[in-house]
């Protein structure tokens, strides 16, 4: 891409995902038996129905929204015992509060990372988040491979609305064109990146998104090689 000078990441679903083992070792715990890679691609099946979900104006951080995500991902699972759901509910409001089960690395994020590092582009993440986002991204190393991390808590504004994009700008003394933004929900991430005037790239592990009119990433590591042609 010509003229770029940074990537922006968003955090959840692109460096950072859920502690699968801990949720699929709950799972079990409550008498439902799946795998990992069964789980892994009802999350990512269940993202594209949860975007699909959200309304104009609607909080990617409202408890709702969490609620919701957990049940489109067992009914991927085709887990439908409310039974289930109502103590997996539960579980995950108490689970490392506040952080929640947010813990775990995206495959290839500290190598994308340092790929575009080393490229000369700079690096930062824009995330809805409830406060904790820094922390988990510092405990999972990659905070110091990123100029700075916009939370939505912190600033007051979430995504889609372009001016978290355009407080990320700002920061980084960038145009629009300069910047693309690489994130997993197509209404929050690319329409708000591109709202602000930046491009951007949608995050497509398992290849559920189907034709969509940006480039799509399997990887964050995948996303930084198409930034730089590669």
């Amino acid at each position: 891409m010509n003229g770029v000078r940074a990537i922006f990441f968003d955090a959840g679903n692109t460096l950072i995902r859920m502690d699968y083992p801990v949720i699929v070792a709950e799972l079990a715990r409550l008498g439902c038996a799946v795998t990992l890679a069964d789980f892994e691609r009802a999350e990512w099946r269940a993202r594209v129905r949860l975007d699909a979900s959200f309304t104009p104006g609607a909080s990617t951080e409202h408890p709702d929204t969490g609620e919701r995500y957990l049940r489109l991902i067992l009914d991927e699972l085709g887990v439908r015992d409310a039974t289930i759901y109502t103590a997996l509910a539960a579980w995950r409001r108490g689970y490392n509060a506040p952080m929640g089960f947010w813990t775990a690395m995206e495959p290839e994020a500290d190598l994308a990372l340092k790929l575009a590092r080393e490229r000369g582009l700079r690096t930062a993440v824009i995330s809805n988040s409830n406060g904790t986002v820094a922390d988990i991204l510092t405990h999972l190393g990659l905070a110091g491979e990123l100029e700075f991390i916009i939370d939505s808590s912190k600033v007051g504004v979430e995504k889609p609305d372009p001016r978290i994009f355009h407080l990320a700008l700002e920061r980084a003394g960038l145009k629009p064109a300069e910047a693309v933004y690489v994130g997993d929900l197509y209404s929050i991430d690319v329409v708000g990146a591109r709202a602000a005037g930046m491009r951007a790239i949608l995050m497509d592990p398992g290849a559920c998104w189907g034709s969509r009119d940006c480039p799509l990433a399997r990887t964050a590591l995948d996303a930084v090689k198409h930034v730089l042609g590669r």
